[in-house]
C-alpha cells in the first residue's frame, strides 16, 4: 500500500515540475489515483483451531499480504511454539484475552477477526469483549456457540475424541512421530468453559460462516450442524466451500479469495458458493 502511494506520488511530482506535462499525463494520474481508492486493504486476525498454531496459517497470510491486507496469525497460549506453556490452567478466557491483547497492544482498528473451527469459540468472545474494534467477524467451518455454551456443549464430551489425562486433551488426530510444526495436546478447560455472547453491540456485528463441505456431503447434510443453526438463527450470512476441514492446507487460494469477499457481507443476506 505504502509502495503504491509513493509510485502515484512520484508520478505527480515529475508531472508538476515537467514544463511539457500534457492533458494525457494528468488524465494517468487521475487514473492511477482512481485505481488506487478502489482496492481495499484489511487488517485481519487468523485465530487457528484446537491443537494448531499461527504456523499453519502461513500461506494464507503470504496470500493475503501480497493482495496489500495486514495480517496477524497469533498462537494461542499452550500451543504451536508456545507448547512450553502447556497447563492445564489454560482455559477459554486465556485464549479470548490472547487475541484481545494483540488487538489492544498493536492498537488494531476495524478488524476482520476470523476463527477456525475451536477458534469460533475464541472469535465469539472478543466480539463480546470489545466490538468496537471489529469490523467483520468470519466462522471458518467453526464452532458458533450461543451465550453460555462451551464448545463440549456444541460438539460433544472431549473424551470420545481422544484422551484427557491430567487435564490436558490427546486428540486422536495427534502424531508424537510427525515433524515439527505439529498439532499438540490442548488443555481440557477450553474445550469445557463457556463463553459469553451477550453484549447487544456484538450481537449487531456483520459476520459470516463459511461451511466446509467435504467429498461425500451435502450442503444439506451440513445445515444440520448446530453451528450452522445458530449462525442462520442471527441472520449471518452463510457460504459454503467443497474442503476438507483444514482448507488453509488444502485449498488456501479458494479460502483467501472468500476472506475477502465475505468482508463485504451483512447480516441477512445469503450466498450460494
Amino acid at each position: 500500500m505504502k509502495k503504491q502511494l509513493l509510485s502515484v506520488m512520484l508520478v505527480v511530482l515529475l508531472i508538476a515540475c515537467s514544463p511539457s506535462g500534457s492533458q494525457q499525463d494528468a488524465k494517468s494520474v487521475d487514473q492511477g489515483a482512481a485505481a488506487m481508492k478502489e482496492q481495499v486493504h484489511y487488517t485481519y486476525i487468523l485465530v487457528h483451531g484446537a491443537t494448531g498454531g499461527g504456523w499453519d496459517w502461513k500461506t494464507v497470510d503470504d496470500l493475503l499480504t501480497s493482495k496489500g491486507h495486514e495480517v496477524y496469525r497469533p498462537t494461542l497460549t499452550g500451543l504451536g511454539e508456545k507448547w512450553h506453556l502447556s497447563s492445564p490452567d489454560i482455559d477459554l478466557t486465556t485464549h479470548i484475552n490472547d487475541i484481545a491483547n494483540v488487538i489492544r497492544f498493536e492498537d488494531l482498528h476495524d478488524v476482520v477477526l476470523v476463527g477456525h473451527s475451536y477458534g469460533g469459540m475464541v472469535n465469539t468472545g472478543v466480539m463480546n469483549l470489545m466490538p468496537e474494534r471489529i469490523k467483520h467477524a468470519i466462522f471458518l467451518d467453526a464452532a458458533v456457540p450461543d451465550d453460555g455454551m462451551s464448545a463440549e456443549d456444541l460438539w460433544g464430551d472431549v473424551s470420545s475424541k481422544g484422551e484427557v489425562r491430567d487435564g490436558i486433551i490427546y486428540f486422536s488426530w495427534l502424531d508424537d512421530d510427525a515433524a515439527f510444526p505439529r498439532d499438540v495436546p490442548q488443555s481440557l478447560k477450553t474445550y469445557t468453559q463457556p463463553v459469553s455472547f451477550n453484549n447487544p453491540s456484538a450481537l449487531k456485528l456483520p459476520a459470516t460462516l463459511i461451511a466446509y463441505v467435504p467429498p461425500g456431503t451435502t450442503t444439506e447434510e451440513r445445515s444440520a450442524d448446530p453451528s450452522w443453526q445458530h449462525a442462520a438463527a442471527r441472520n449471518w450470512t452463510i457460504r459454503t466451500l467443497d474442503s476438507d476441514h483444514n482448507a488453509q492446507r488444502s485449498h488456501p487460494a479458494e479460502l483467501v479469495a472468500l476472506l475477502e469477499e465475505s468482508v463485504r457481507d451483512r447480516n441477512g443476506s445469503s450466498h450460494d458458493e
